[in-house]
């Protein structure tokens, strides 16, 4: 079984409700178990054009789907969970977005799925949850731990844990 990191983000509607929603949603898979959950943390919208803030989380699960097979897995949680990725557009505004960061230290270059997550290393909202499950996890194309791009990260204040903002 591969151990997989998710990256789960929302800021639409009920943002911490879809989250802990779409947790119970991938623990309850067939071959997938859930490990553990970071904190939530919010933060400003990165990368795309809205106002809403974000709550994120990582969650590390354990489980024997390929990562097509989790993406497939993925993609209909989000569905299930009110996403609409046509009316959206790339970057709007979502109930639930669910990226793979991490499967195990393989590499994916498929037309559909990059693991590890291509803009992973620039992000506060996924190394500061992801600094908290796994610090000493070496990115398996960086060949730097969590911690090192925690510390090569230019604005890691900008992830609040969540209710602390002010």
């Amino acid at each position: 079984m591969a151990i997989v990191y998710l990256s789960l983000g929302s800021n639409k509607g009920d943002r911490v409700g879809y989250i802990q929603q779409a947790t119970s949603i991938l623990d309850g898979l067939d071959d997938t178990s859930l490990i553990r959950t970071s904190a939530f943390y919010e933060s400003e919208p990165w990368g795309v054009d809205t106002e809403n803030w974000f709550v994120n989380a990582m969650i590390e699960i354990k489980t024997s789907k390929t990562p097509q097979e989790l993406l497939e897995a993925c993609h209909k949680i989000e569905t299930q969970l009110g996403r609409n990725r046509e009316a959206e557009g790339h970057y709007g505004d979502r109930t639930l977005d669910i990226d793979i960061i991490f499967y195990d230290d393989q590499i994916v270059n498929d037309e559909n799925l990059t693991i590890p997550h291509k803009l992973f290393h620039k992000r506060a909202f996924t190394i500061v949850p992801m600094l908290e499950l796994a610090p000493d996890f070496v990115h398996p194309t960086l060949k730097k731990t969590i911690m090192q791009l925690h510390e090569e990260l230019e604005n890691p204040e900008m992830v609040y844990l969540y209710g602390t903002r002010v």
